[in-house]
């Protein structure tokens, strides 16, 4: 009990040396409280963002691995040349089958599944593609050499996510369900006349055009249409119209680039239908068609393409489907992905920086905090010294007077803590929040200056619109309602064959809020920062010899 009213009343005696280090700890305490807010609410985001958010999620060949592979077991040329045969050897035969996205989707953690098969058909004479050329040019199917829609083994990645080079006029949408039709790569669209066909097998042929092409061909609700196969002109399909479709962002003309003539990757050729009636027609994924090129080699390529996507409830669900799919027989050779995940992760990175310049600060703070804590301790006992002197000559022990110096120095330091936590607290969420408002404009501003540079933003797919999660969908990091800053749309969700835009909506507010688990953290520090600094005053007291600091004295 001595110790401790003695400790007492030297904080009340030394007024000056005490309140300078209760405003040093503040200061300390204040700059942790923010950064560890930051932090908390980083953490939060990564964890908890999506956890109420349904995901998609998609199977595809993992490329990058079977190339890799290829490479070191192949032989190589003599040139140190890629072994091409071994490459494409490896990569052939890769693409799943209906049956097999299928019975993943039996999984536990899958919510729902969708998918589409993406084909195509060529114009006749009655039934011609929209164009803004002047001159006939398509790839029509007398003139093309080439295949039907060709993809790379592993297919679409439900968001084309892989490019898709398409022949024929017109591109061939069936949709498996209305789950599908409203992910459509397209992007989504509204009805102006009649309704979306039906999934089963008993429709005739049903389909919906895009009002650009119902104009052109002069077409209407009940109209009949006919197209002719790709790869067999003599070969023709009748269809229905029984709904025109409007798209949500009109692009004019193909955007194959040089070389690509074919009209079917503009969205106004795009013809939607049902799997079922592609099935019917014998476009689907399990039939086949045959193609001979210029020098008379047939091939054989299967008429359609799949776009499997899978809807998880929350991204736990999502990383459970990985572990689930191995154990259910996918191959290491393919890869599961979700380009909601990647989105919102990419929506994060500059509350990651944020979070990331919080840490270095709180070193540092705390490192020259305890620096300058540890120097006024030293001159506290240097100038107390023949109060030490004193007490142990009276018989007090040298570990009750250094227990005296720690006591003081924890008054002090909980008392700055205590008002630093406090300030912290108060002014954490606007000074968060304009740190992160910095952030984002700085992110922002390095997407704009590429854009200038590119004259465009990074190639690059994503997934399908509206049924997953959007990168954060109005809610903040912290998990209350917040905004949201949209940069300069990025390439990607073009669909099939064409480069389309999104943008990645940054987290621009968070809930910075100070926790319980907070508190013990800020409490950690203080005891950390006393002990450290009451080390060094114990080494110079059990130093001090009482004799000689009263000789010195006299």
């Amino acid at each position: 009990m001595f110790v401790f009213k003695n400790a007492w009343k030297s904080v009340i005696r030394n007024k000056g040396r005490n309140i300078l280090i209760a405003i040093i700890v503040a200061i300390i305490a204040a700059a942790a409280t923010i950064g560890l807010s930051i932090r908390q609410a980083a953490n939060s985001a990564r964890e908890t963002g999506l956890e109420n958010t349904s995901v998609t999620g998609q199977i595809s060949v993992d490329r990058s691995k079977l190339i890799s592979a290829s490479n070191t077991s192949g032989s190589s040329t003599t040139d140190a040349r890629p072994d091409f045969s071994a490459i494409r050897e490896a990569l052939s035969d890769k693409e799943l089958k209906l049956s097999d996205y299928q019975k993943y989707a039996k999984l536990s953690s899958v919510a729902s599944s969708y998918y589409t098969e993406t084909s195509s058909l060529a114009k006749t004479d009655s039934f011609q593609a929209v164009s803004t050329t002047s001159s006939d040019n398509s790839s029509s199917s007398s003139e093309s050499s080439n295949a039907d829609a060709q993809q790379g083994p592993g297919g679409g990645m439900g968001g084309g996510m892989g490019a898709t080079t398409i022949s024929g006029d017109f591109q061939l949408v069936g949709f498996s369900s209305d789950q599908a039709v409203k992910n459509a790569s397209n992007g989504s669209f509204t009805m102006t006349s009649g309704e979306v066909f039906g999934y089963d097998a008993t429709d005739d042929n049903e389909v919906i055009i895009s009002k650009s092409l119902a104009d052109f061909n002069n077409l209407k609700v009940g109209s009949t249409i006919t197209a002719a196969n790709p790869s067999d002109s003599s070969k023709t399909y009748t269809l229905k119209v029984v709904g025109i479709y409007k798209n949500s962002t009109e692009t004019s003309g193909s955007t194959g680039g040089p070389g690509n003539s074919s009209t079917a990757s503009d969205p106004a050729n795009a013809i939607y239908t049902s799997v079922a009636t592609l099935k019917a027609l014998g476009l689907d994924a399990s039939s086949t068609l045959t193609t001979t090129d210029s020098s008379g080699t047939s091939s054989t390529s299967a008429a359609a393409q799949i776009s499997y996507t899978y809807v998880f409830s929350n991204k736990s669900d999502y990383t459970s489907f990985k572990t689930q799919a191995t154990k259910a027989g996918l191959s290491s050779d393919y890869a599961v992905s979700s380009s909601d995940v990647e989105e919102y992760e990419s929506s994060l990175v500059p509350l990651n920086n944020l979070s990331q310049f919080a840490l270095t600060l709180l070193l540092i703070v705390l490192g020259v905090g305890a620096v300058v804590l540890i120097v006024l301790s030293l001159f506290n006992v240097r100038e107390r010294k023949y109060e030490v002197g004193v007490l142990t000559a009276m018989g007090v022990k040298k570990t009750k007077v250094a227990a005296q110096f720690a006591i003081e120095l924890l008054i002090v330091t909980m008392i700055g803590l205590g008002i630093g936590a406090i300030a912290g607290a108060a002014t954490s969420l606007p000074v968060s929040n304009q740190l992160l408002a910095s952030q984002v404009a700085q992110q922002e501003s390095e997407n704009s200056s590429q854009q200038a540079q590119f004259g465009r933003g990074m190639q690059g797919g994503a997934g399908p619109n509206g049924s997953g999660s959007s990168s954060n969908s109005g809610s903040n990091a912290g998990g209350n309602s917040g905004s949201t800053t949209q940069a300069p749309p990025s390439q990607g969700n073009g669909g099939p064959g064409r480069i389309g835009t999104r943008a990645v909506s940054y987290v621009s507010s968070i809930n910075s809020t100070v926790s319980l688990s907070m508190v013990g953290q800020l409490v950690l520090i203080g005891l950390g920062l006393t002990l450290l600094s009451a080390l060094v005053g114990v080494i110079f007291v059990m130093r001090y010899e009482p004799l000689q600091i009263l000789a010195d004295r006299s």
